[in-house]
């Protein structure tokens, strides 16, 4: 600056030209035009997919190129053919660069405002000490590391030549001229080429005002740098060290200085020192207590967010082009290799320490909230201590240099650091009413007295000054404890911009009242500010001490962290998606076109947080599930068998056998809980353990709210915790080796045994687990689950229909009305279909697999299993009528000639498909064998669960008045049948009939009644199958023809119903047909014919039992019950005789199959 524009500057007052406000303003407006340097930087990266398009543009790379070389003067005349391609888009260069152009002017402008601040300040001889002036100095220092951060951001802008140039000669062929500021900004950017030379001839000038604010810094960073060993010592951060002045306010003359980040104290020395190096290398005290100790704990230092300098390397690069400088590039090497030997460990050896002394602090104040008041400025320190040490490790692990050993920079333990920083943040949000009204009553008991004391002893007091000073005192003398209580807000923020001001006019060379000479008003008066910041700007006191929003643009490095914190130590690793609630803190209104972008990597990073915690949470619980579920298996029946098995055999072997006879182990239930010693912990001990960790940092916050989005983490357990029951329960029903289900009690006690180990987490964490079963259990009765997957419904309904009933109708299997199940008779080897897979219907049949699948299931299930159950039986239906439909003219004929025998032996001649009607009926009747069963395993379950609601259904379905219109009877069937009740008539048969499509009702009912007839004259074709004797022991059929009765009378009421008519006179009719046909049998001379004629006697006599309908004084009139007696003597006769085995044969026998 020239000198008479000093001169007159320092004629100026201090109050005019302004200082405080000046620095205030020019310090934002640094910051925000840095942000929009990264922002440009960013976008110009070798990312494609983030590059400008502009810059990015194809055809442009030509003229790019050409105009970079040439920069920056490039006539547009005479290189028309190389700059044709601007010409073409120089509407889209102009709008596209023009707020990267000219955020490059605004850089042009802030370096004029900066050195002409620097000269006012220079000029005016200005006092820098931070331990007294504190926001004069830190404010000053500030501003000079931001201005240099800034250049050297812009020298890292690749594209910055071609940014300016395109723009400017776009808007030369537009306007007919250059923009005014071309010039001057292309002048700049060649000068900074090399920025760090360029800035130390520029801060030559003002060497002396920059020394003396970096040597203000000794003592501070001194004390603010010490290992951990001084702060065991200290006894730092202990309250319980001193429990006699535990209640003691905190204080310190320096108060602002003790949380003060070392990061910025670090930027400020090394940059004060290397661009004022003349001034600071005489200095033996500069170097040895502030540069070295820099140079000796860091590699590198922050620019701006994920930006560094690596130190060493720069100071060397400068000093290597001075003179003498030889030894001081000695110094830095020798620096550097002690560092990558020393550094990692000093602050490995802090950061434990806090560890320690932070989650003493938190024990401490959340017992007694109360010492929030007089330690709250332990509370700042601590979280500034550690959110440098966080800093250091996330820079330096990202930045690593030749010979360091990345895993000095990895601390596994560095989550349950920021827990303990974001609990300390917490507990201070929480009780800031407490701070608040200790703080509010210190000012007016005491920082107000002494401060009065103190002004009054002023020996000189300017009017300005002054007026600052009574303005204070004022404000202190008018609080009261009643503002508190009336929530009333406090604003202390021109009192702190009047004390700043005070600074700037004292701290000047001539100021009449001089600041250095009143250091302890100053000390006070830094006190109060602090105090006032207790009051009225705890967020911004946390913000400025514990912000981590830099750690948004480490997001590698944060993501790791995490992941071993999840890993080695859970309990801690909810605070890195609580950390992210700081990213908004990033956010410069300067840039407001990289909000959204911040927005959507933080909300992913929470998300991602969030959904891994809750991942490794359902993991470990579906691992104690599946131990569990082991646990349980072995108290299963087939376990018990074996284990009686294996006893039996060693009772029965001889002892000189027993040597040579190797039985397997068969661990007892219970064994896994006798142990010789508790230290030895077994999987599920870790488990349980792990699980309360994960449970515990969960259940930490019930919502986090970043940006505009509120989180709920029990949420994202929950949602894992459904999609994972869901698929287990899929995975269970299912035999990994084979395409086989799981028996259905075997699943049962398996679900069981989940749901047991599901209902603990409510001892661990906040959850309505019965709401999971409901919700996922519900949704496993439908067809589909919520997400379209399969359900455990429609996998048993397949089951059922597609294997087990399949190889049911093979032959080999008849249902036995004695056991209630489906028993195997004949070998499955011989089964015409060997494609089918070969299961024991038994096994899966019987009432305690029903009522255990009605369990898992529910009314739902039952209900879609019995309605694809009629399904198939309504398509065999449609098959029986197409048959009807081809013997019409005979059954008509049979029908109307009942009574003549002659002409029934000749009509009965005519009909084709006889042997398929009977299949198909007999198909209808296995499948309602089936379906009755399951009925009535469904009723069984629901007697247990909902005895009372279900007798009041009995009680609707008993007494329907047989005046009732049939859509009401069947409207309370269906409701009788959803509860597994027997009904008259089947409403689910009735549905599948009428939702057909009928052309003419006439016809309809004809053909079902001619169906009836077609059924009562085959019959007696049953005599002739090998398969249809009787088996008394089952009380079946071996063809299964028994179940003909159930069939008959289901299908007779439900056509009738639908298509009217009587379903008792069709059934009579019937009956009378069938007794008709039967009774021809006796005269029947062939052999094959009356084979097994009393087998079939007694079929007719099940029809009449099986038939509401139906009575035996009818059949009596019908069908002798001579008969009936004579056929039970003859097939008992034909019965084989039973031979018993031994207890301990059947056992070897049993060992043996299951061998």
């Amino acid at each position: 600056m020239p000198s008479t524009s000093r001169s007159i500057m320092a004629k100026v007052s201090p109050t005019q030209q302004k200082l405080a406000e000046k620095m205030t303003i020019l310090n934002n407006h640094v910051v925000g035009i840095m942000t929009r340097i990264y922002s440009i930087k960013k976008a110009c990266s070798d990312n494609r997919s983030s590059k400008n398009n502009i810059l990015s543009e194809k055809s442009l790379e030509g003229a790019i190129k050409f105009i970079t070389k040439k920069f920056p003067a490039v006539d547009i005349r005479s290189h028309q053919n190389q700059l044709a391609a601007v010409n073409n888009m120089k509407n889209d260069i102009l709008k596209g660069l023009s707020i990267y152009y000219h955020t490059f002017i605004d850089v042009m402008e802030i370096k004029d405002q900066f050195f002409d601040l620097m000269g006012s300040l220079n000029s005016s001889g200005m006092f820098f000490d931070i331990t007294v002036n504190y926001d004069l100095t830190t404010k000053f220092l500030t501003l000079f590391t931001n201005f240099i951060s800034l250049f050297m951001l812009v020298r890292r802008i690749d594209d910055r030549k071609a940014i300016l140039s395109l723009y400017d000669h776009a808007y030369d062929m537009i306007h007919g001229k250059m923009d005014k500021d071309y010039a001057r900004m292309a002048q700049i950017i060649i000068d900074y080429d090399d920025p760090i030379k360029k800035l130390c001839e520029d801060f030559g000038a003002y060497n002396r005002t920059i020394h003396t604010a970096v040597m203000s810094l000794i003592h501070v960073y001194q004390q603010r740098n010490a290992n951990a060993d001084n702060w065991r010592s200290a006894y730092l951060f202990n309250l319980a060290s001193h429990p006699a002045q535990m209640l003691n306010p905190a204080q310190s003359e320096k108060i602002q200085c003790e949380y003060i980040s070392l990061e910025s104290l670090e930027k400020w020395i090394y940059f004060g020192y290397l661009f004022c190096h003349s001034a600071m290398t005489a200095s033996q005290e500069a170097t040895m207590c502030l540069w070295r100790p820099v140079l000796q704990s860091n590699f590198c230092l922050t620019l701006f967010r994920d930006e560094v300098i690596m130190i060493h390397k720069t100071a060397e690069e400068l000093f290597s082009s001075f003179k003498g400088y030889s030894k001081k590039i000695v110094d830095i090497k020798e620096s550097r290799d002690l560092a990558v030997q020393t550094a990692p460990h000093l602050h490995r050896s802090k950061r434990n320490y806090l560890r320690t002394s932070m989650k003493d602090l938190i024990v401490i104040l959340s017992d007694q909230p109360g010492l929030f008041g007089p330690k709250t400025l332990y509370v700042f320190m601590a979280l500034s201590y550690a959110r440098d040490e966080v800093y250091w490790v996330v820079r330096h692990s990202n930045n690593l240099i030749k010979k360091s050993n990345i895993e000095d920079f990895q601390d596994k333990n560095l989550g349950e650091l920021l827990f303990y920083m974001e609990e300390l943040r917490y507990l201070v949000r929480r009780y800031d009413e407490v701070i608040q009204r200790y703080y509010v009553q210190y000012m007016f008991g005491y920082d107000s007295v002494v401060l009065n004391e103190s002004v009054q002893n002023l020996s000189v007091c300017p009017e300005d000054e002054s007026i600052i000073l009574t303005s204070v005192v004022n404000s202190l003398n008018s609080l009261s404890l009643k503002q508190v209580e009336c929530k009333e807000i406090f604003d202390f923020r021109a009192m702190r911009l009047d004390w700043f001001r005070f600074q700037a006019y004292t701290s000047v060379s001539k100021a009449p009242l001089s600041l250095k000479d009143n250091a302890g008003l100053a000390r006070l008066m830094n006190t109060i500010v602090f105090h006032s910041k207790c009051v009225d700007e705890l967020d911004e006191l946390l913000n400025e001490t514990s912000d981590l929003s830099n750690l948004c643009f480490y997001q590698e490095n944060f993501t790791q962290a995490f992941r071993r914190c999840l890993e080695k130590q859970s309990c801690y690793s909810i605070a890195f998606p609580l950390i992210c609630s700081h990213f908004v803190n990033a956010v410069s209104d300067f840039c407001p076109e990289e909000r959204q972008l911040l927005r959507e990597r933080t909300l992913h990073a929470v998300n991602t947080f969030l959904e891994d915690l809750a991942k490794k949470a359902k993991n470990v619980v579906f691992e104690i599930c599946a131990e569990q579920s082991l646990l349980y298996e072995q108290l299963a029946p087939r376990k018990a068998a074996l284990l009686l098995n294996q006893n039996a055999l060693k009772r029965v072997k001889k002892k000189k056998d027993q040597k040579n006879m190797n039985f397997p182990e068969i661990l007892k239930p219970g064994m896994e809980s006798m142990r010789k010693d508790r230290l030895n912990v077994q999987k599920l001990d870790k488990c349980h353990f792990v699980l309360t960790e994960l449970c515990n940092s969960i259940n930490h916050r019930s919502t986090i709210k970043v940006w505009d989005h509120v989180f709920t983490p029990k949420e994202y357990l929950i949602t894992q915790i459904e999609n994972k029951f869901s698929r287990s329960l899929i995975q269970m029903a299912v035999h990994k080796d084979t395409s086989e289900v799981t028996q259905p009690s075997v699943l049962l006690y398996k679900v069981k045994a989940y749901m047991t180990v599901l209902q603990t987490l409510e001892n661990y964490i906040h959850l309505d687990v019965s709401s999971i079963f409901s919700s996922i259990l519900l949704q496993h009765s439908q067809m589909l689950d919520s997400r379209g997957d399969t359900t455990i419904t429609t996998l048993y309904t397949q089951w059922y229909l597609e294997v087990m009933l399949r190889n049911v109708t093979n032959g080999n299997n008849v249902f036995s009305e004695m056991k209630r199940h489906f028993v195997k008779t004949g070998n499955s080897s011989d089964s015409s279909s060997q494609n089918t897979p070969q299961v024991n219907p038994e096994e899966y049949s019987n009432l305690t697999e029903l009522r255990a699948l009605a369990q898992i299931i529910g009314p739902y299930g039952m209900r879609f299993l019995n309605e694809s159950l009629i399904w198939h039986i309504s398509s065999q239906i449609n098959e029986l009528k197409k048959l009807v439909a081809t013997n019409s003219d005979a059954l008509t004929s049979l029908r109307i000639n009942f009574d003549k025998p002659d002409q029934m032996a000749l009509q009965y001649r005519k009909l084709e498909g006889v042997e398929s009607v009977l299949l198909r009926m007999t198909i209808i009747g296995v499948i309602l064998s089936f379906r009755d069963v399951c009925q009535e395993a469904l009723n069984d379950v629901l007697q247990q669960r909902i005895p009372f609601l279900l007798g009041s259904i009995e009680d609707f379905k008993d007494h329907i008045p047989k005046e009732t219109d049939i859509k009401v009877a069947i409207s309370v069937n269906e409701l009788a049948s959803a509860a597994g009740f027997k009904c008259d008539v089947d409403p689910t048969l009735c549905s599948a009939l009428a939702s057909q499509k009928v052309e003419n009702r006439d016809d309809e009912y004809r053909i079902a009644c001619l169906l009836m007839v077609f059924l009562a004259v085959s019959i007696p074709l049953l005599a002739r199958d090998d398969k249809s004797v009787f088996d008394a022991q089952l009380v079946a059929h071996g063809n299964n023809c028994h179940t003909l009765a159930r069939a008959i009378n289901h299908v007779a009421a439900a056509l009738f119903t639908v298509h009217g008519g009587s379903v008792e006179e069709r059934l009579k009719e019937f009956l009378a047909l069938a007794s008709s046909s039967l009774l021809k049998l006796g005269q029947e001379s062939d052999r094959n014919s009356t084979r097994n004629r009393e087998s079939i006697y007694l079929l007719l006599e099940q029809i009449v039992r099986f038939s509401p309908f139906l009575t035996m004084d009818l059949l009596e009139s019908c069908f002798p019950y001579v008969l009936l007696r004579n056929s039970y003597h003859a097939v008992r006769r034909m019965q084989p005789r039973e031979t018993s085995l031994t207890r301990t044969e059947s056992m070897s026998g049993g060992s043996g199959q299951t061998a």
